[in-house]
């Protein structure tokens, strides 16, 4: 019988999945593609979701401390292959990291348990599929399950003055009224317009 743990690095590892089918047909002519990210063109959103699986998988083993696995860094020859591998790096270490005590210093300066590491990783990689899905002009099918399991997370986000600060990882809030998608919902509290094109 699956854990709750293992269960949520299931539901995580759908949204990577997810990521990887929107990055696979990427040629080099779509890497100057701007992104919903301020400032980002589509080039940079892969190298820093490169380097946050990377991070990521460090931290799962212990090693989040170290800078080097976070830092970005220049794009080879194939960045989605880069990409895979470093996707698969994360994934493979998720699951047997329920106990460990995953320091980020990117997100806050104390360690987070598994669980809730998984869920920021979650949260990371279906808002950066839809911010892929954006600069491609593509429609994003989330999996329902995986939307579902980050929305609680994005809206637990302090939506405080940090969110103004430089290199902040989300903007202020965007109002959203009605019945609204849920996926528009995670995005909205994390400071994406739904709306981008």
């Amino acid at each position: 019988m699956p854990t709750k743990f293992l269960e949520l690095v299931a539901v995580d590892r759908r949204a990577v999945e997810h990521s990887i089918e929107l990055l696979t047909p990427v040629t080099s002519r779509d890497l100057s593609r701007r992104t919903p990210c301020e400032g980002w063109s589509l080039a940079d959103l892969i190298a820093h979701m490169t380097a946050q699986h990377r991070g990521f998988a460090a931290a799962a083993a212990g090693r989040g401390a170290d800078p080097r696995p976070w830092r970005v860094r220049p794009l080879g020859d194939d960045p989605v292959a880069g990409y895979r591998e470093a996707a698969a790096e994360a994934l493979a270490a998720f699951p047997e990291a329920e106990a460990a005590a995953f320091t980020m210093p990117e997100i806050a300066p104390q360690t987070f348990p598994g669980s809730m590491a998984v869920g920021f990783h979650l949260v990371d990689y279906l808002v950066h599929s839809w911010d892929v899905a954006a600069a491609l002009g593509v429609p994003v099918r989330a999996d329902p399950e995986v939307v579902a399991a980050a929305l609680p997370i994005a809206l637990a986000v302090p939506d405080d003055g940090q969110r103004l600060s430089p290199g902040a990882p989300f903007r202020p809030a965007v109002a959203v009224t009605g019945a609204v998608d849920p996926l528009d919902r995670v995005l909205a509290a994390l400071g994406r317009d739904p709306s981008w094109r």
